[in-house]
């Protein structure tokens, strides 16, 4: 909890105990949860939680550069709390989102035929090994 702490208020973020609880929930979370998701597994915590708390620390998090945004589906919005550029897998069986390794990603361009890149998405949809283990068996 201390480490959490320390790496809000190096953001300037005063360190709440729902804004830990937040920050806790999304570390132990390898699955990019939705603000939706972060509410439902706090509430049982925290039951008088609401979910505008849960939505007003993510977009906090995320202007402060703790959190970035993961757009897999149109209308769905997870979050990372491994803020660098990397590339997703969203499993169209289960609906698990995985981290891939940067390296899969293009070379860093800043422009690409005229046009200013401000920010790389890539995500690949398929099916994950565990789902494929299922369906093999």
């Amino acid at each position: 909890m201390e480490k959490i702490k320390k790496i809000l208020e190096e953001k300037g973020i005063k360190p709440s105990i729902q804004r830990i609880k937040i920050f806790e929930c999304l570390m132990c979370d390898g699955d990019h949860p939705t603000a939706k998701d972060i509410y439902e597994i706090i509430f049982k915590e925290i039951p008088t939680l609401s979910k505008t708390t849960i939505y007003n620390t993510v977009k906090l998090f995320t202007d402060k550069g703790i959190l970035k945004p993961v757009r897999i589906r149109e209308g769905e919005v997870r979050y990372d709390i491994e803020s660098d550029s990397h590339p997703h897998f969203r499993c169209n069986k289960c609906g698990k989102v995985f981290d891939l390794e940067k390296n899969l990603l293009i070379k860093e361009k800043k422009e690409i035929d005229g046009h200013l890149i401000e920010e790389k998405c890539v995500c690949y949809l398929g099916v994950c090994r565990n789902c494929r283990r299922k369906r093999e068996h």
